[in-house]
């Protein structure tokens, strides 16, 4: 077999004729390794987020056996190995908190072993940029391989859209439209299959932005999880990562600034979640590349979205599969991507969607014509936030992106649970909802919290959408004039902790202006008596977490892991 001209990292383990590398082989034998996989063949890392415990990727068993028929296919070396799991829908207090202590596994995963080359199995919302942060710091040849989304949602004749409709059933819930045996007939109609979401929510965005990026061979953002084409992807993953080893084809190489620009673009254009913000900017952190919250706003501003999906739109991620996926958008906005951007198969992002077709022209609209006017993130800044935040224009209801309004104020999430179904709430629908210290600091975690519900007695009397503002993020799945990451947020002394009941506050998407109209002598005065709130743990993770991450507008890694460290071989262990 073809053979790397160079020495390979998995050399330094197994290649060797010395005591230490005796034990390495004589250990990993006992799993019935025969001898001739120690031949100087690449090492090819299987990165898995398998858990019961989170059922986006509970399919990753099987997946990763597919990596790794198509890993020896090509004559490499495959070694599974866990990484911390992050399950979107049951972790708590948010996997946000803990997007970052995943890549620290990745990371340090990675390098303390002998890979040569790593295929990174992700599905669920915050298991996407955790390994791809976590990777990006090794740069070292990389390949991602989603777990693909649920099949569309069926209940009582009518697609519904995981996230989503949960957010819709809870209203009907609270209104009387809807019954409790009714929501629970709805839960098993919703999640039918293995997968992640199958709405435009995080999972589905992150999943494109990977495709976007290069990162993943073309179809991995919308292939369906049981679909066989997930798996023949999966092996086709497996066989080329052997041979990206054998070229020394590593992230830094595929993540540069202009794929970052495409993946900016595309996710205007797909409607994508506003979390890809956070995650696309730490991504870009790891791998050396400057990514700004400008840049988000200078590339999504005239981005038309042309994907019919909800929580935008109508359809779900099967629906866009069998109209032909993301490279027809891709191929659709052409002429506003960089077409030689370089991706993992080798060939540029131009190469592999220059002749993808449309099936469904209502699935994924025309340039021409497109779904909304506006599908990129607007990024707006003012005195309540000088740093930035953020909101998605295809998810917001049009009149109310130019609104002023009476500031209704909830300290936290506490007190907005308590407070907010109350008969007695002074609050109207031309008010402005102000929820804060849920950022990263303040939760902590920065949780998804900031698309909270509207006041029972509003929903009775058919009020849709009202402005929200936060320092929170929202789920990918839903939808409002929900103004998102603002920075820098309560906890941390920012502006939005200086707000008060009554205060006027200004929204205009437009001029992507977010204004509290209040005297800066009178901030003056209110900032003097403001105090930062109590730490969350004296020990562990919470506690480093607290002390070192950083704001939105930055990505919310720590500061210390900015950057990369690379995969140098360490010393050996006896």
């Amino acid at each position: 077999m073809a053979k790397p001209a160079r020495k390979l990292r998995s050399s330094e383990w197994f290649g060797r004729h010395d005591r230490d590398a005796l034990v390495h082989r004589s250990w990993m034998k006992n799993q019935g390794i025969p001898h001739d996989q120690f031949d100087g063949r690449p090492v090819i890392g299987i990165c898995n987020t398998w858990s019961q415990a989170t059922p986006c990727n509970a399919h990753f068993r099987e997946l990763a056996q597919h990596v790794r028929d198509g890993v020896l296919d090509a004559g490499g070396f495959p070694i599974e190995f866990p990484v911390m799991s992050l399950g979107e829908t049951l972790m708590r207090p948010t996997t946000m908190l803990f997007r970052n202590q995943c890549a620290m596994d990745v990371e340090e995963s990675i390098r303390a072993n002998p890979f040569d080359g790593v295929v990174l199995l992700m599905g669920c919302d915050k298991t996407t940029p955790a390994l791809m942060m976590g990777a990006a710091s090794c740069d070292l040849p990389t390949i991602g391989v989603s777990g693909g989304p649920m099949l569309n949602g069926k209940f009582r004749g009518e697609d519904i859209g995981s996230g989503t409709h949960v957010w819709k059933f809870t209203e009907m819930l609270k209104t009387g439209a809807m019954t409790e045996p009714d929501m629970i007939e709805a839960e098993s109609c919703m999640s039918r299959s293995a997968g992640h979401c199958m709405t435009m929510g995080t999972a589905s965005t992150m999943a494109s932005m990977v495709e976007a990026l290069g990162m993943g061979l073309p179809g991995n953002a919308s292939i369906p999880a049981v679909d066989s084409r997930r798996r023949l992807l999966a092996r086709l993953a497996g066989r080329r990562i052997v041979e990206m080893v054998r070229e020394d084809l590593r992230m830094s190489r595929i993540l540069t600034k202009q794929a970052f620009e495409n993946a900016i673009m595309v996710n205007g254009a797909i409607g994508g979640s506003t979390n890809a913000v956070v995650h696309l900017l730490a991504i870009a952190g790891r791998i050396g590349v400057k990514l700004t919250l400008d840049d988000w706003d200078r590339l999504g501003r005239t981005m038309p979205c042309l994907v019919n999906l909800m929580p935008s739109g109508k359809y779900l991620m099967e629906d866009f599969h069998y109209a032909g996926g993301l490279p027809v958008v891709i191929r659709e906005i052409r002429k506003s991507i960089h077409r030689k951007a370089l991706t993992v198969n080798g060939r540029t992002l131009w190469e592999n969607c220059k002749d993808a077709v449309n099936y469904n022209h209502d699935v994924i609209t025309p340039l021409a014509k497109p779904f909304k006017p506006q599908g990129g993130i607007a990024v707006l800044r003012g005195n309540l936030a000088p740093d930035g935040a953020v909101l998605k224009p295809s998810a917001a209801t049009p009149k109310l992106m130019k609104h002023k309004g009476r500031a209704v104020v909830f300290e936290d999430i506490d007190d907005l649970n308590r407070r907010i179904d109350d008969p007695k709430l002074d609050v109207t629908a031309d008010d402005i909802l102000v929820l804060r210290n849920c950022g990263p600091k303040g939760y902590p975690g920065f949780p998804e919290v900031g698309n909270f519900a509207l006041p029972a007695k509003l929903l009775k009397k058919g009020v849709t959408d009202m402005v929200r503002i936060s320092d929170a993020r929202m789920s990918g799945t839903a939808y409002g004039t929900v103004v998102l990451h603002t920075a820098p947020e309560a906890a941390a002394g920012g502006p939005l902790a200086l707000v008060r009941s009554g205060d006027v506050v200004e929204l205009d998407v437009a001029k992507r202006l977010l204004q509290l109209h209040v005297p800066d002598e009178e901030l003056a005065r209110r900032r003097a008596h403001w105090k930062p709130p109590r730490p969350h743990a004296d020990r562990g993770w919470v506690r480093l977490y607290c002390a070192t991450v950083q704001q939105a507008d930055k990505g919310v890694d720590l500061d210390f892991l900015v950057g990369g460290s690379g995969a140098k071989v360490g010393r050996e262990s006896h």
